[in-house]
């Protein structure tokens, strides 16, 4: 990642690290009680999933829609490709279109910034890293989980340390400001629904300060929006 980037990074995560002590893995039902609807429609959102990844040559790697990420995207040679269908809040028409049960739900789900299918190709080593911005929650929901000889997933999300196994139609909420890490040691392709959640138990002036990240991030979105909707 550019050097301006890291350490515009590392300086949001101090002023959020000072105030903020919740855990890695967060409980869904109490800070995002909307997961339970996206639980109860994953089979829907699944096959509209699998009809996007008919054409998923077109749909384009995570690092050439933010070319900050090419350490972790381009870093092994496999893909890792996003379908943006809202991103900080700029909707994309033309990908939502293609999944109006999900669309749905997110119009429903007013804390819910961004909404993209993400596409691990067979081997595909995701580094460790952090995310840059504590103010928002990761929700994590499996849609298509390739499974080892064992039967268990075969794509491990670690998050501070912790492995992860998730199987098809569950939901994880996590802080991705902590170190973590994806592999799929498959050879099938791993797809989830990832949503960026706007976290709201905060203190007021941290509260105010992510709404203005928010506003700059959907600026540069808007400014580079071309790139992300197929």
């Amino acid at each position: 990642m550019g050097r301006l980037y890291d350490r515009g990074a590392q300086l949001m995560r101090r002023i959020y690290d000072r105030r903020l002590h919740d855990a890695p893995v967060l409980d869904a039902a109490h800070f995002f009680p909307d997961a339970a609807r996206f639980e109860a429609n994953w089979q829907a959102i699944r096959a509209e999933a699998l009809q996007v990844a008919t054409s998923l040559a077109r749909i384009p790697r995570f690092h050439e829609v933010m070319r900050e990420q090419a350490d972790i995207s381009a870093n092994d040679g496999r893909d890792w490709r996003m379908y943006i269908m809202q991103a900080y809040g700029v909707r994309f028409p033309r990908n939502l279109e293609r999944c109006p049960t999900l669309a749905a739900i997110v119009a429903q789900s007013p804390d819910v910034l961004s909404a993209s299918f993400s596409f691990l190709a067979p081997g595909k080593h995701i580094p460790p890293h952090r995310g840059p911005f504590r103010g928002i929650l990761r929700g994590y929901l499996v849609l298509s989980m390739p499974l080892d000889a064992d039967g268990l997933p075969a794509a491990t999300l670690t998050v501070d340390g912790h492995p992860h196994r998730l199987h098809d139609g569950e939901f994880m909420l996590w802080d991705d400001t902590f170190v973590h890490e994806v592999r799929n040691a498959s050879d099938e392709v791993r797809i989830v629904l990832l949503l960026d959640i706007r976290r709201r138990s905060m203190p007021i002036d941290l509260r105010l300060l992510s709404n203005a990240v928010i506003a700059l991030v959907r600026l540069g979105i808007r400014l580079r929006g071309s790139k992300i909707a197929v």
